[in-house]
Order: C-alpha cells, then structure tokens, then sequence
C-alpha cells in the first residue's frame, strides 16, 4: 500500500488557498492517488459554531481558542488519521497553523498553541505558506465580492502573515508567492510538491 501524504495550504484570507486545494487535488488524482480534501474549521458541531461566529460576532478568545481544538481533535480522529493510514493523500485547507496565527494575533502565544496542538495533530508532510501582501490581499476579497470580517481586518492579517511567515524555516514548510494568476501559483506548488515527494 502506498504512503498516506499529508499536505497543508496556509495563508492569510485572500491568496487563493481553497482554489489551489482543489487543483492539487486534481494532479494527484491524474497521478492515480486517492485523495481526501478537508478544511478547518470544519463542518461539524464544533467548526460550525466557529463559522457562524465569523458573521455573527467573534466568540471570546478563550472560547475561540477551544472550539478550535474541539473541532480539530475530532477532524483528526475522523477524517485525517484514518485517511492518512489507508495511504490516502490529505489536502487541507487550513490546520493548527491558523490557529497560531489568527489566535496569536489576539494574543495568545503561538508556539503554546502549536504545543497543545501538536499532542494531538500530526505534523503535515509538507506544509505550503501561501504568501500574499496584505492590501492585495484584502483587494482580492473585495474582488468576490466578500466584505472583510472579524477575522479579515488589516492589522489582524498584517500579524497572522508574519505568523505564517515566521514558519519557512520548518524542514516541511515551503513559501509559495501567491501574486501571480491563479495558474502560475498551481504549477508553483506542483513543483514543489514534486521536488519535496523526490526526496
């Protein structure tokens, strides 16, 4: 059986990480690999509160922090090891590094929340930064037509991008300039996720 391959796509909102989740699932589908496609929050009890607060009022950071965990440790338990065991390929749109990153920007420690996750959460096999200045960013989701919310605001993605930038060092992270069209960002990640599987 081949080797269960998990992979993240990171970033602050705006860099088109959803449209690249799906076309990376798609080459790996043309490669013959099964493939499972999964975002957080998710869609259970837990992620649904959490998406519901997105428009309805932010929860409070503590609340928030733990709904967090709730919703990934039964994603976790669920979706990602079962899917991971039976040598699937997991894709997700979002992990425990937003976690540190939006929670970190209302002022939680990150590198605690990467603690508390990392009991639980298996560290991806390669983790894909999806970088993007903030004010194109924040030009893109008024582009679809989406107001900014709560978790949208410009010095809250100013502190989650340097968040996620403060990872490129990790062994299994991999900055992806998102500035280009939407093509040229895919065949930037289907290199890299070439290269990272040849090794």
């Amino acid at each position: 059986m081949e080797k269960g391959i998990f992979i993240v796509i990171e970033g602050i909102d705006g860099t088109g990480k959803s449209s690249q989740v799906k076309r990376l699932g798609d080459w790996f589908l043309s490669q013959g690999r099964e493939v499972i496609l999964s975002r957080e929050p998710t869609n259970g009890p837990w992620g649904k509160k959490l998406r519901e607060s997105m428009t309805a009022g932010r929860l409070s950071a503590e609340d928030e922090l733990q709904y967090f965990l709730n919703d990934r440790r039964e994603h976790v338990e669920e979706v990602i090891s079962p899917s991971l065991a039976a040598g699937k390929v997991v894709i997700l749109d979002r992990y425990y590094f937003s976690t540190m990153a939006y929670q970190g920007a209302r002022g939680f420690d990150p590198l605690e929340i990467r603690r508390k996750n990392e009991v639980f959460a298996p560290v991806p096999d390669l983790l894909l930064i999806m970088d993007l200045n903030v004010d194109v960013a924040l030009s893109r989701i008024g582009a679809r037509g989406d107001t900014a919310n709560e978790f949208e605001k410009r010095e809250n993605l100013v502190r989650c991008r340097e968040i996620f930038l403060s990872l490129r060092d990790e062994k299994f992270a991999e900055v992806i300039d998102c500035s280009g069209t939407i093509d040229e960002v895919a065949e930037q990640i289907q290199e890299t996720v070439r290269s990272r599987l040849a090794e």
